[in-house]
Formats: C-alpha cells, structure tokens, sequence
C-alpha cells in the first residue's frame, strides 16, 4: 500500500474524534513491545473505542459527529433505519438512531440457535434502507457478515459507518465497494497520529515508528513478530 492510500483523514470529524480517543485513554501507543491483533497482524498502535460508551460528554460529541456525517455524505431522508453489528455497534446504533429519530436494529453476528432463529432483532420491513453502524473497521471484512444478514432479510444496505476506520488497509473500502457499500468513518489512524503530535502525547522516535506501521503495516508487522492475516479484524 502507498503512502498516498494511507494517509486519509476522515475529514472535519477527524480532529476532533482523535483528541477525544486520546483524551479518554481508548488510544495506546506501544512501538517497542507490539500487540498482536485478532489477525496475527503485529502492530505498535491499539485503539478501544467501547471506552467512549462510559464518557457521556465525549459520547454525545462523537453521535453528533456521526448524524451531520449521516446529513452530509449519505442523506437526510435516505435511510429507514440503524442497524448495530454484536456488539460493539449496538449502542452507537442506539444513540444515533434515537438522534436521527429512525428506528434501531441489531444484528448477530450468527443466527440465534432457538426460538426464530433470527439474526437481526427489531421491526425490518421488507426493502428497509437500513444504516450498518459498528465501533470500527480494519480491512472490513467482519462487515460482509452484516450485510449479507440486511440483504437476506430482505433489507437494502448501500452504507455503513463506523466510529473509527483504521485508514490503512485499501481492502477495507475495496470489499466493501464490491457489495455496493460505502464505508464512514469519523477518525482515521492520521487523524490520531497527528493529534498524538499536537499534544506532545508521542516523542518523535514513536512518531517515526508508528508511521512506519501505517505506511506499510504488512511490512512492519512482519518485521515485528506478527503473522499473515488468518481472519477478517472489522
């Protein structure tokens, strides 16, 4: 992947979501003892973006981000409802479904193994335009899952959006696009990055050592310790 598909910001939004993931420790830097990811990826940065559900000023800030991102780059009278992908997604659904005043799903991530037997919970009408929403996205696979549950219920799904999109993996946007999905974000890994810098919170050879990661982070994961990608991240 080029430096020049890398390093997207996810726009407007992207400042501000960023100070807030630092300012509530949902950010973590750790270039010289890498996580391993649910991938087997090695990585030096590490992002929890279910601790904004226990901040209610930043929470509110971050639904009010989603619904003008919602206005601007979907539609206001384009959707029906919102759908929160198990489990992460489920209460930014809630929130931004009771802000757009729509009507809230949720979606297993597998059928429930009793009574219906239903993968998606709540009212869907036939052919309802329904908005995936989760916590993040890495390479997007985990979102196919979803989709492919709106669409056999017999719901329409040209969008999803997503606090966090990790901005480096060109197949997030790639698989996506080939269901005819786009995919939102509101804060990218460059949008960190650069707040990380503003606010001192990275000294510079942290900076140079996660923007490796992000420029290459096949490459950088395999020179520390991390594994070929054995399963989709989200």
């Amino acid at each position: 992947m080029t430096a020049a598909i890398a390093q997207q910001s996810a726009g407007s939004s992207g400042p501000i979501v960023a100070r807030i993931l630092l300012e509530i420790a949902a950010v973590h830097f750790r270039p010289n003892d890498p996580f391993i990811l649910t991938s087997g990826r090695a990585s030096p940065v590490y992002i929890d973006c279910r601790k904004i559900i226990s901040f209610p000023r930043a929470r509110r800030k971050v639904i009010d981000l989603a619904a003008e991102k919602v206005e601007t780059e979907i539609g206001f009278e384009s959707l029906d409802a919102v759908a929160g992908g198990e489990t992460a997604g489920i209460p930014y659904a809630a929130w931004l479904s009771d802000t757009l005043n729509l009507p809230m799903l949720y979606i297993r991530k597998k059928p429930k193994g009793f009574g219906r037997g239903a993968q998606i919970e709540g009212d869907m009408p036939v052919g309802c335009r329904t908005l995936l929403v989760e916590d993040l996205a890495t390479d997007g696979g985990s979102k196919v899952n979803f989709i492919n549950a709106i669409r056999a219920a017999e719901g329409k799904v040209s969008d999803a959006l997503v606090v966090f999109h990790y901005g480096i993996f060109k197949q997030s946007t790639e698989t996506l696009a080939a269901l005819g999905v786009r995919l939102h974000g509101l804060a990218t890994w460059w949008d960190v990055l650069e707040a990380a810098k503003q606010t001192g919170r990275l000294n510079a050879a942290d900076q140079a050592a996660v923007r490796a990661f992000l420029e290459d982070p096949e490459g950088w994961s395999n020179a520390h310790g991390g594994k070929e990608p054995v399963k989709s991240e989200g």
